[in-house]
């Protein structure tokens, strides 16, 4: 069973590409700056997979 729908893997994808160029930027409109972590990257590429309305995991809450 897939964890992500494929659109959602493809949207991912791309953010990580961007990433990878050094072309990624977090915040609204890029105001903080270049995403410099890995991680952070890959939760940016989830966050817009759910506004894309993917199948994607639900999100942890805090207990």
């Amino acid at each position: 069973m897939a964890k992500y729908s494929k659109k959602a893997q493809n949207i991912i994808e791309e953010v990580m590409h961007e990433f990878k160029e050094g072309t990624l930027k977090s915040g609204k409109n890029g105001i903080a700056g270049k995403v410099k972590s890995r991680k952070q990257a890959i939760a940016i590429g989830i966050s817009e997979a759910r506004k894309a309305g993917t199948k994607v995991t639900s999100k942890k809450t805090a207990r």
